[in-house]
């Protein structure tokens, strides 16, 4: 009885089986990639400057995360490529005032990302419906009025990114 039990518990010890790893030790990117380019993100809706906020917000979240990665905008010395593209951006007014006027609006972006190896050609990552949302509220006073649409585009945009990121570096 003692036996088993001994050879179960030093197996346990030395074969990792709970599936846990430190953040930054994923292998989902492959080992020759060393360079990626993000071009700024295509935008099928025409939103202004979305696209760029997107693009930045995965710069910098590449940035702080993938250290080992450089970043460039052009694919000529790019390992990898990650293009992007702003397919659908949506507000709707939800929640009415006392006069019938929106106080509060959902915002929902969709986003399609692509990773491909430049050197084989291959897909590293594709999904082409990543859904975001996001709301803001619209002040009351005219006088104190600032549009909060920026920046809960911006919250939505760092979502994305940390997201696309942990995605792309970990494999989660």
């Amino acid at each position: 009885m003692f036996k088993p039990l001994l050879l179960a518990l030093s197996l346990s010890m030395t074969v990792g089986v709970c599936g846990y790893k430190r953040a930054g030790q994923g292998n989902s990117l492959p080992a020759n990639i060393k360079t990626i380019a993000i071009p700024i993100f295509q935008n099928s809706q025409l939103e202004y400057r979305v696209e760029q906020r997107f693009t930045q917000a995965v710069i910098d979240e590449v940035l702080k995360r993938a250290r080992a990665l450089r970043i460039v905008n052009s694919q000529d010395n790019a390992d990898a490529v990650l293009n992007g593209n702003i397919r659908s951006f949506r507000t709707v007014g939800s929640i009415l005032d006392d006069r019938g006027r929106t106080r509060v609006w959902d915002v929902r972006i969709i986003v399609s990302v692509v990773v491909r190896d430049l050197k084989t050609h291959k897909i590293i990552f594709e999904n082409q419906r990543m859904t975001f949302e996001g709301e803001y509220q619209l002040s009351d006073d005219p006088q104190s009025y600032f549009n909060e649409q920026n920046p809960a585009v911006d919250r939505i945009a760092k979502e994305f990114a940390q997201a696309i990121v942990s995605t792309i570096m970990e494999g989660l």
